[in-house]
């Protein structure tokens, strides 16, 4: 598998049971990603977009396929394993922010470099850098409900990157937010993957997806289409 090929899913599914009823969340899903793609992924819901999501975000395993992830085969990572690879690998924004109401914006920031054994110092250096770009300096000693839902998502965005991960995963990063913020939050993603950050992001909006060089629809749990809107070597020039 080529070293730029940063996740490859073959005939990923995902399946829950319970006594009376089998589910089928996901069903042969075949995805490639490369490093440096931003990647939509749409569709109604309940057509298990975070589903998907959860299983490329190492959150959880496949019932069946394969996951390589950085070429490693990840399907059947017992939680340990894949809790190593994420700290090291993903950041997450979520649409409900999932800030600790107890920590301040500094604190929630600095919390998973704590989780990834940095230094105190060097701690600080990296936090202070990520609230100078996410333009939230001067709130870092605010708690989380002293700020707008802007300025809420844009430390949950500063928490995704303040470790320089080589992924970021976003599940509706927009979906809380009044247009103007959503198109902030927006705009940093997309300043973000211009950077080099390969981005997925699960998303019902068009605007929003627009920021992606590729879409991937899915409905009853399957891919059923693809569309570029700007090739990857296009975007790569540019």
């Amino acid at each position: 598998m080529n070293i730029e090929t940063m996740i490859k899913t073959s005939g990923l599914t995902k399946i829950y049971r319970n006594a009376e009823v089998e589910t089928r969340a996901i069903q042969d899903v075949c995805l490639e990603v490369k490093e440096g793609e931003f990647v939509a992924v749409m569709g109604p819901s309940g057509c298990g977009k975070t589903t998907l999501l959860n299983i490329l975000g190492l959150l959880d395993n496949p019932s069946a396929g394969t996951y390589h992830f950085l070429n490693e085969e990840t399907s059947k990572y017992k939680e340990k394993k894949r809790a190593q690879l994420r700290k090291k690998n993903l950041g997450y924004i979520f649409q409900n922010f999932n800030l600790i109401e107890e920590l301040n914006v500094y604190e929630n920031i600095e919390l998973p470099l704590i989780y990834m054994g940095y230094k105190g110092r060097y701690r600080k250096q990296l936090v202070l850098s990520a609230l100078e770009k996410m333009h939230m300096l001067h709130r870092k000693n605010h708690f989380p409900k002293q700020l707008s839902g802007g300025q809420q998502q844009r430390v949950a965005v500063a928490r995704a990157v303040v470790g320089s991960p080589k992924l970021i995963l976003a599940d509706e990063p927009t979906g809380n937010l009044d247009s103007a913020h959503g198109e902030e939050v927006m705009r940093t993603l997309g300043e973000l993957n211009k950077e080099g950050t390969t981005i997925i992001m699960v998303t019902h909006s068009q605007r929003d997806a627009s920021y992606a060089n590729r879409i991937v629809r899915l409905f009853d749990g399957q891919i059923i289409n693809e569309n570029i809107l700007q090739s990857f070597s296009e975007k790569k020039i540019i």
